[in-house]
């Protein structure tokens, strides 16, 4: 069984898709690590509402392509068009970061991702949820990763959220 991780963004009904995608990842993959849930600003939209982003890690044995084919199924299954823009607002986005220390091209699919290093919005709730992981290409830890990130513009914040009954995120 290898660690999977990934990140889910919404900016669409935000509280619900997210919600929705927590579940889903539950009832397919059994117990989730889950971060805190931060709103971020739109990257590289010119009008976007914010998002709402965090990371999900569970064990799986499924191939990468597989994998893959079951996060886009659940974004369509939420309202998510093959056909949206680039830059444009949706429902839920939901990611392969990693699984396992897998690098390069598996079934299509390049690992780890490459917005990891480049996104606070990914970054910092990777580094909260696996801060000594290191990462498969640069063997730094994710909190290195984070400690040493140079976030510009990209502004994000935790905020107040409850999935399952419990509050697994606090503004603040």
């Amino acid at each position: 069984m290898a660690r999977v991780s990934v990140s889910i963004g919404s900016n669409i009904d935000r509280d619900r898709h997210v919600r929705a995608s927590l579940d889903a990842l539950t009832a397919t993959f059994g117990e989730l690590a889950v971060s805190r849930v931060f709103e971020s600003e739109p990257v590289g939209f010119e009008d976007g509402r914010n998002f709402y982003n965090l990371v999900a890690a569970f064990a799986s044995d499924w191939p990468v392509g597989e994998l893959q084919a079951w996060c886009k199924r659940l974004e369509f299954a939420h309202g998510r068009r093959k056909d949206s823009p680039k830059f444009s607002p949706r429902t839920l986005d939901i990611d392969l970061l990693t699984v396992g220390d897998l690098t390069g091209l598996h079934d299509g699919i390049e690992l780890p991702r490459g917005e990891i290093l480049h996104h606070a919005f990914v970054l910092l709730p990777l580094a909260e949820l696996l801060p000594e992981t290191r990462h498969p290409l640069t063997g730094r830890s994710y909190r290195a990763h984070w400690a040493s990130f140079e976030p510009g513009d990209q502004r994000l914040w935790p905020v107040d959220f409850v999935w399952a009954g419990q509050a697994i995120s606090r503004a603040g």
